[in-house]
């Protein structure tokens, strides 16, 4: 099975250099506007991450202290961008959202009637699914606050100490501060370029960067960690960097040739083009939604209390789902998150990729496979072909996704000076950059063929 990687021009390909996008985009003023906007709602969200949410008697500092053990608070504070730590109204940042958007396109598929609508419904069954999704991601922000708080609580004593309605008062500021995010990415969205949530997610990473530098920094100050380590973990970085872009950019392509129709005096088609399926398919996603459920046994434990039979059962669950662990309880967690990796990578490949749609649609347009007959055999070849690019991608997906811990135990370096997604945070940067790159060249290509 033959890829088309970083070098080749397929149409993930960019046609011009990272600088001459940049220049010729902010030389458009349509272009200028929607990028300025855009770097206007990152500089709001960086502002609302540094607004602490008053919580009598308690200190950010020593409260995140006890907060960074925790593998879920680690993930929540870097796509949050830093948020967490400072304990802001934006402390829950996209969380809520990303668990809701699981649930729902779950559900959705599940579900005939809310499938049909989603598929038939057009403009309107989109919107129904935004909304049920906005309907539950504030119902989950409620949730999550109430159990944040119970984390913060077993970290300070005087959380536990406030009253009901200052509790209340402290998950409506997170709620707001969630929804707020959310809004922020929609806006992205509708008035800048690309995908606002993405984005989002993308701006936290950047802004929780000088944090994670900073910890390397004390670590080489304390001698905790040596020029050697250092130097390991920067070719590993560099490796994966590079194969992240390679295998980002990476494409199957099918030859489909268009059969030759007269019309009037001139001949039609005859031509071969190709149906290009990339290696990751699904981008990010199957890495932020494995990574949110992974750690859902401890959040439900803190949710029942730690003192609880239900506690204790949960809290036993999540030691052997911790790929962090060390022993048996590490290998078995590797193999959970791998099986929700690969999980996800099939589920929204299925989603994205309707086999069936696609066959029926080359055969009425008169376009076929080279060596495939249309209808089921062309159903059966596809198939075939995007299961196995699909395997490759979510294999690519799991050695990027488990980088992140095993580089620690590689270097040497301790895991509390190495942010804890340092491989997943890798891919969503490489991966939103350049499909934000690629659409500011689509809009300039779009401009130039318009005039």
């Amino acid at each position: 099975m033959a890829f088309i990687g970083g070098g080749g021009t397929g149409d993930k390909q960019l046609r011009l250099g990272l600088m001459e996008t940049l220049r010729l985009a902010m030389a458009d003023p349509d272009l200028r506007a929607r990028l300025t906007f855009v770097l206007l709602m990152f500089a709001v969200y960086a502002f609302g991450t540094h607004v602490p949410v008053p919580i009598p008697g308690v200190n950010s500092e020593s409260v995140w202290e006890s907060l960074k053990k925790l593998p879920q608070a680690d993930l929540i504070n870097i796509f949050g961008g830093g948020g967490l730590k400072r304990l802001s109204i934006l402390a829950l940042s996209l969380a809520p959202y990303i668990t809701a958007s699981i649930i729902i396109q779950v559900l959705t598929t599940a579900l005939p009637n809310w499938k049909k609508e989603l598929q038939e419904g057009g403009e309107h069954g989109r919107r129904v699914q935004n909304q049920r999704t906005r309907y539950l991601t504030l119902a989950l922000c409620v949730g999550q606050g109430l159990g944040l708080l119970t984390m913060i609580g077993r970290a300070s004593p005087e959380v536990m100490a406030l009253s009901t309605g200052s509790k209340a008062l402290v998950v409506l500021f997170w709620t707001a501060g969630a929804m707020f995010t959310l809004w922020l990415g929609e806006q992205i969205s509708e008035r800048g370029i690309g995908n606002g949530v993405s984005l989002m997610i993308f701006a936290g990473i950047l802004i929780s960067l000088p944090d994670q530098i900073g910890r390397i920094s004390v670590g080489i100050k304390d001698g905790v960690i040596q020029w050697w380590q250092v130097a390991l973990l920067l070719i590993i970085f560099s490796v994966s960097t590079y194969f992240v872009v390679y295998f980002t950019n990476a494409q199957r392509r099918i030859p489909i040739q268009h059969m030759r129709r007269q019309v009037g005096t001139k001949v039609m088609g005859g031509q071969t083009s190709y149906l290009p399926l990339s290696l990751n398919m699904v981008g990010v996603i199957p890495i932020i939604f494995a990574s949110s459920l992974i750690y859902i046994p401890a959040q439900l434990a803190i949710a029942f209390g730690p003192n609880t039979g239900i506690g204790k059962f949960l809290e036993n669950v999540q030691s052997w789902m911790n790929p962090m662990a060390n022993g048996p309880q590490m290998v078995v967690g590797y193999i959970a998150y791998t099986v929700l990796i690969f999980f996800f990578t099939y589920f929204y490949t299925a989603v994205q990729y309707n086999v069936d749609d696609i066959a029926n649609n080359l055969k009425k347009g008169g376009s076929f496979i080279p060596g495939i007959r249309p209808g089921k055999q062309t159903r059966d070849y596809l198939d075939g072909v995007i299961s196995r690019v699909t395997f490759v991608g979510a294999s690519f997906l799991t050695v990027v996704a488990l980088t992140q811990y095993v580089s620690p135990r590689l270097t040497g370096i301790p895991i509390s000076y190495l942010s804890v997604v340092g491989g997943t945070t890798l891919l969503i940067v490489i991966s939103v950059a350049l499909e934000t790159i690629r659409q500011i060249e689509a809009n300039l290509l779009m401009k130039q063929y318009g005039n």
